[in-house]
Order: structure tokens, then sequence, then C-alpha cells
């Protein structure tokens, strides 16, 4: 669960770098501020995973790069893209550590 909604936070620091550059050309320097905050920001909490306080700033984030289409359209459907995926390495991640303590219950380690 972990790994897998760290790597979606990894990716989003990507794209947003990335939305930064499509909004340097026609915005203020307070909208690039913004994206870099963000993009810092997703980096940074990829490795807060551990911690519950890393699901809710990740959440917060995502709600943060979707209102990031305000100033470049189409981050609100990559934005969405993104929560998407972020709603799925939780549900998926759940289901394969419930799993696996399944099979570490059933199979000791020798």
């Amino acid at each position: 669960m972990r790994v897998l909604s760290a790597s979606v936070l990894a990716m989003e620091a990507f794209v947003m770098a990335f939305a930064i550059l499509l909004a340097m050309g026609e915005n203020s320097g307070s909208v690039l501020t913004y994206g870099g905050i963000i993009a810092i920001l997703l980096l940074l909490n990829a490795g807060l995973m551990k911690k519950k306080i890393g699901w809710v700033v990740g959440s917060i984030l995502q709600i943060a790069m979707i209102s990031y289409g305000y100033f470049v359209t189409s981050m609100y459907f990559v934005g969405a893209l993104f929560a998407g995926l972020w709603i799925a390495a939780y549900v998926v991640g759940r289901k394969g550590e419930a799993i696996r303590a399944e099979l570490l219950r059933q199979k000791p380690l020798k």
C-alpha cells in the first residue's frame, strides 16, 4: 500500500513540474510558486506514507493538484486521473496487505 501510493505521489510531482512549464508563459510568478510548492510537497509526502498523516496530506495534495487546473486547464483532467490512481492505490494496497497477512498467518516463515 505504501509503495504504490508513494509511486503515485512521485509521478504526480513530475507531472506537476511539467505543468509548471506550461504555466510559465502566461501566468505570474505566484502561480509558478504555487505549482512548485505542490511538486515539492508531493515528493516529500512520498516519504511520509508510513504514517497516517501521509494519507491525509496526500489527499489534500490531490485536491491542490486538481485546483491547479484553474491556471493550466489540462490539470483538471490530469489531477482527476491521479486522484483516481490515489484511490486505487489505497483500495488495492489494502487488499494486497490483507492477502499478505493471511498468507503469513497460514504459512510461518522458516
